[in-house]
């Protein structure tokens, strides 16, 4: 009987090659459906079912790559029943451990959500503190103790300086009565206490100023200023600053203007004029400038004898735009203009500031006064006339701004009118019949060509003493703006017109005027 390849058991069972050859000499395997590498093909097939075959084909070619190789030594056979017993049990699944996002923006949102809740939180904290502290300086406003109520207005006046929220909150609270009450006391610290603290909460807030004004703050503080004692000065200048803050609530106008503060302000602005405390001096102008925007207010303006003061005061840089501005409300009323042409002075005033100011604010604002007063009365052109206002007018025409040039333009051109007609008149209301008169050669008779003659020879010389008067000023108004010229130009002052100027100044004829 031929001899048979003897099967290893132990090469099934370990998972092992056969090691034995035939007596022949050679390799082959008889039983060859049998080797490990099958066994274990067999074996994953069975416990590997449901799994994917991506898996599944990983799993063989790891277990035919530890067959395959004769290197290393076979496992044990307890090796292979753990095998099995992994492969039978279910495998636990992992903790799935969330990883951040690579580009960072989850990590920003939620730090940017973290800082604005933060942020609310202490903002909130922030506020119910100061909402806190306001009631807790508003009751010491209301307590009968003068000096914690001193002590609360000046809390509340430090609170209310920059704080737009805290101007809302504090009336709300029931500051404002309290307050008012206040300058009834009679000592300074007191009533300078209150009047900051009213002057902060009508800062751009329009419902505190009629609140306060309602309240009777105006009254009191004019009852301050007319005590029979010299009025403290710090007092007065704060009584003054809070006439300009309530003057600029077009509804508290005619209510300030009625109760004799236009008066009150005057005298402090004369007094202010006398010494250093410009600040105050301000507050008076730009308080009486709102009252004066109130046509109703121009009446007390003329009674209170500002506008002569304020026409002697032009010539003050520092406030003479400001002096202009009031004049330019006072001239839109009958009775402010009635004021301005009484005043002494008035016009030789107001056209001397077209001659020595540059400022455009200044020129525009006279022009304007000027403007409207030879529009209305033919006294006022007159007036304008004999004080030289030709020349300074066609000087603005030339060098002012627009808005001045124009203006000045619709003088002259008034004034050209009132021109046209004082000749009509010289002439007998009919200039038609002066040009039509009677002239020498006419078939006339005699007697009529002698009147007509003798007419004629009384208008040209009228017309020629006329033209004479037109040339000489014109003549000087040009020579007038040429020296003005030089003296703005910074040329040197001995400068002299060449003759080719001249020659132009000398051939002017009177169609150049504008008149």
């Amino acid at each position: 009987m031929a001899k048979c390849h003897r099967n290893d058991i132990g090469s099934i069972a370990l998972d092992r090659p056969s090691t034995a050859t035939s007596s022949t000499g050679n390799n082959f395997r008889l039983w060859t459906a049998f080797t490990g590498a099958a066994f274990r093909r067999k074996i994953f097939d069975a416990v590997s079912c449901g799994a994917s075959s991506r898996h599944r084909h990983q799993l063989m070619q790891e277990m035919l790559n530890d067959t395959g190789s004769q290197s290393q030594p076979p496992p044990p056979t307890t090796t292979m029943k753990s095998v099995l017993k992994e492969f039978n049990d279910p495998k636990k699944a992992d903790k799935v451990v969330k990883k951040p996002n690579s580009n960072g923006k989850s990590e920003k949102l939620a730090d940017l959500l973290n800082l604005v809740e933060t942020e609310t939180a202490a903002e909130t904290k922030r506020k119910v503190e100061a909402l806190e502290e306001l009631k807790r300086v508003v009751k010491e406003l209301q307590v009968e103790d003068k000096e914690r109520n001193v002590q609360a207005a000046s809390r509340v006046r430090s609170l209310t300086k920059e704080d737009s929220e805290a101007r809302v909150t504090v009336p709300m609270l029931g500051s404002i009565p309290p307050l008012v009450a206040m300058l009834d006391f009679q000592d300074s610290d007191s009533q300078i206490a209150a009047l900051y603290a009213l002057l902060n909460l009508g800062i751009g807030n329009d419902a505190n100023k009629a609140a306060i004004v309602k309240a009777g703050a105006v009254h009191k503080m004019l009852k301050l200023m007319e005590s029979p004692n010299e009025p403290n000065q710090a007092v007065s200048d704060a009584v003054v600053a809070n006439f300009l803050g309530l003057s600029a609530l077009d509804s508290n106008k005619p209510i300030i203007g009625s109760s004799g503060a236009i008066p009150f302000l005057v005298k402090s602005l004369k007094i202010l004029d006398t010494n250093s405390r410009s600040q105050a001096r301000h507050d008076a102008l730009r308080a009486l400038y709102n009252l004066s925007i109130s046509p109703s207010n121009i009446s007390f303006i003329s009674e209170a004898d500002l506008i002569p003061f304020l026409l002697n005061a032009l010539g003050d840089m520092e406030v003479s735009e400001r002096i202009l501005s009031i004049l330019s409300n006072v001239v839109s009323t009958p009775e402010g203009r009635k004021g301005i042409s009484i005043a002494p002075e008035a016009f030789p005033i107001l056209v001397d500031v077209l001659n020595w100011t540059d400022s455009p604010g200044c020129q525009e604002k006279a022009s304007y006064i000027l403007m409207v007063m030879a529009h209305k009365a033919y006294g006022d052109r007159q007036a304008m006339i004999e004080a030289g206002i030709v020349s300074s007018l066609l000087e603005l025409t030339l060098l002012g701004s627009t808005l001045a040039q124009k203006r000045a333009s619709r003088i002259l051109k008034v004034l050209r009118v009132d021109k046209g007609k004082r000749v009509s008149e010289n002439f007998g209301g009919n200039m038609n019949a002066a040009v039509s008169a009677p002239i020498c050669g006419s078939s006339s008779s005699s007697s009529t060509n002698l009147n007509g003659k003798e007419c004629l020879v009384e208008e040209a010389g009228m017309m020629s003493e006329e033209k004479k008067a037109v040339k000489q000023l014109v003549q000087q108004s040009l020579q007038n703006n040429m020296r003005r010229i030089v003296n703005r130009a910074n040329l040197p002052q001995d400068f002299v017109p060449s003759e080719h100027f001249k020659s132009l100044t000398a051939s002017t004829t009177s169609k150049s005027l504008p008149f």
